[in-house]
């Protein structure tokens, strides 16, 4: 029987609702700690419930916390934000880029990870093996000491390449996904390297139609979007409300496009809300509200006027296609 796993527990698919699928709600990576970067610090419990809120109130019921081991979490604080708000959050097992695993381990994680510097010292020194057990660890035990579970597996590459590490980590996660049947999530930095990691997974015997895709708005080419969608996984849109990358039209369209050629059963939709600056909270700014207050209508609006039933998409998009993506395989 499918189930879905949240930091609460599992539930049934049906359970799930209204969902966004890529975000992060209480996170302070290390890399951009050390450097200084306030506004990529989600540090404040009370602010970042606040936002999570906002999205309860306008009709939303579960979020999934797409937060690595190597960007920060803090599971307990998150679990709590759950709790409070009776509100379904998702975990994440896995790892994110390698750029990241520059930064150096934190003193509380050593206990779990090992007694090394930086992530690249513990991930290199590792094998595929021994991090694929790590990482269904994660789902089976606990994240961090907690009995907290993951309820999708992560691996993540860079910008118009795959370094030896990450290679190894997408493996890593592969293998893990096959012993805990966890669905896979994957980092695409500025949505390049989707095919290449597909290749990678294949060699590992993936079944592409519990991976989803993040970042695929950042490279709005609907040939490139047609060809993930082939394989049967999702293609997660998950940069809403960010102007400065393209305008809502230029991801409504590819959304759409997508739509045209039979493939509404694997679209995702989120905003990857990780700054301060994003935040309603915080900072001022859009905030968690955004998507389901805002863009939802909008979207249902012009999908309307370009001949398409918006209001069914939207309820295909974040509850059917979510219930069917963040399920354990049988």
């Amino acid at each position: 029987m499918s189930f879905i796993r949240t930091l609460r527990g599992d539930i049934m698919p049906e359970e799930l609702g209204f969902t966004y699928s890529h975000e992060h709600i209480i996170c302070r990576p290390a890399f951009w700690e050390e450097r200084g970067e306030n506004d990529l610090l989600l540090d404040d419990e009370e602010k970042s419930k606040k936002d999570v809120l906002d999205f309860k109130q306008h009709g939303g019921k579960a979020i999934v916390d797409a937060t690595a081991v190597d960007y920060g979490r803090d599971v307990k604080a998150v679990k709590k934000i759950s709790d409070d708000l009776n509100i379904h959050i998702i975990a994440t097992a896995g790892f994110n880029k390698s750029f990241l695993w520059d930064a150096k381990i934190k003193d509380d994680l050593k206990p779990i990870i090992g007694d090394y510097s930086t992530y690249t010292d513990w991930i290199d020194s590792k094998s595929i093996n021994e991090l694929a057990d790590f990482v269904v660890s994660e789902v089976e035990q606990g994240l961090e000491a907690t009995t907290f579970k993951a309820g999708q597996v992560k691996f993540g590459t860079g910008y118009n390449r795959i370094t030896p590490l990450e290679e190894k980590t997408l493996r890593a996660v592969a293998r893990a996904h096959h012993e805990t049947k966890a669905p896979l999530h994957s980092h695409t930095e500025a949505g390049t390297m989707g095919l290449e990691q597909i290749e990678l997974l294949k060699s590992e015997g993936v079944d592409l139609s519990f991976m989803s895709f993040g970042h695929m708005d950042r490279n709005p080419d609907p040939y490139y979007h047609e060809q993930i969608a082939r394989t049967g996984a999702y293609l997660c849109f998950d940069g809403i409300g960010k102007i400065k990358y393209a305008p809502e039209s230029t991801r409504i369209n590819c959304i759409l496009e997508l739509v045209r050629k039979g493939y509404e059963n694997q679209i995702l939709i989120s905003g990857d809300t990780a700054r301060k600056s994003y935040y309603k909270h915080y900072d001022y700014g859009l905030g968690l509200e955004y998507i389901i207050a805002k863009w939802v209508p909008r979207f249902i609006d012009d999908a309307n006027r370009q001949g398409f039933d918006g209001t069914a998409l939207v309820h295909k998009f974040f509850i059917e296609n979510a219930a069917r993506c963040f399920r354990f395989a049988k």
